[in-house]
């Protein structure tokens, strides 16, 4: 396993995805987040939602958006390394069939579509993560609706300040403005519920 952790590590750095990875990790990240706290809204303005009801729906868009990322990125990161493999292939006066560069070619693709795939499944497991505890005898200080919106409010400022970070810029203004997305979000759904 680590020989095999080592050569994606190669076959990244060859392909140069790693930046592409990051951004996925992010935005679908973001996605996740807000669509969690869209339906947490929605669910929270209801009248007597059960909490089976708010997991069977949480997971049922967590899955989606995982399977929406996971094949979305697949499709187009295949294209464009088949192309840019293409490219290099015709640029080079040697064979380079079964290269190190052919092999990032195929990696590329899986490592950005999982990236893709599984950050929304992932945050949205945290954010609904009260709700998925409490069954089991796990006791939150503030209610199981009030606990999850923290988190999610909390996971959207921390995207935010992870963006600022990569971009250089102070990480409170960053984290600020995706929680500012975030109270516009439900200023939105409170409006129209």
């Amino acid at each position: 396993m680590p020989q095999l952790l080592r050569e994606i590590r190669q076959f990244i750095a060859i392909s140069q995805s790693h930046d592409i990875a990051r951004r996925y990790f992010v935005v679908n990240g973001f996605d996740g987040a807000l669509t969690m706290l869209g339906l947490l809204m929605g669910f929270y303005f209801s009248e007597d939602t059960e909490s089976g009801t708010i997991v069977t729906v949480c997971l049922s868009a967590a899955i989606a958006l995982a399977m929406s990322g996971l094949s979305s990125a697949y499709v187009s990161e295949v294209a464009e390394r088949k192309k840019e493999y293409r490219e290099l292939q015709e640029a080079m006066v040697t064979d380079i069939t079964g290269s190190a560069h052919e092999k990032a070619a195929r990696w590329a693709p899986l490592v950005i579509a999982f990236t893709n795939g599984l950050s929304p499944l992932l945050i949205s497991l945290v954010i609904i993560s009260p709700f998925l505890l409490a069954p089991v005898g796990v006791v939150f200080p503030v209610g199981l609706f009030e606990s999850s919106l923290g988190i999610a409010f909390s996971l959207i400022f921390f995207l935010g300040v992870f963006l600022g970070r990569v971009s250089g810029s102070f990480w409170l203004v960053a984290g600020l403005q995706t929680l500012g997305i975030a109270l516009v979000t439900t200023l939105l759904i409170y409006l129209i519920t």
